[in-house]
């Protein structure tokens, strides 16, 4: 599931999404008000990483039922190379 196929927002469910920060480094979050959270870090208010690198684009969103899966979801992107974190996103 990408950002250009659905809404920002994740229904009020837990969602994993993945930033493209400006100096081409990727940032992974959790949340359950992905509008809301990515304004945040566009406007300086997010996590530390992305007040020292400002986000790009958001890349894409995957939908969780709950914050614990979501939150085992974070750490497993965490463990991917580079290459395989947007794959991750859209596989099923």
């Amino acid at each position: 599931m990408n950002a250009q196929t659905q809404p920002l927002e994740a229904n009020g469910s837990w969602c994993l999404y993945l930033i493209e920060c400006r100096n081409g480094s990727y940032y992974a979050g959790i949340t359950n008000r992905l509008d809301a959270r990515y304004a945040a870090h566009v406007a300086g208010r997010g996590a530390r990483y992305t007040r020292a690198n400002p986000p790009l684009r958001l890349l894409g969103f995957r939908s969780y039922p709950d914050r614990a899966s979501a939150s085992r979801a974070e750490w497993a992107i965490k463990q991917l190379p580079r290459e395989r974190k947007l794959a991750f996103l859209q596989t099923d």
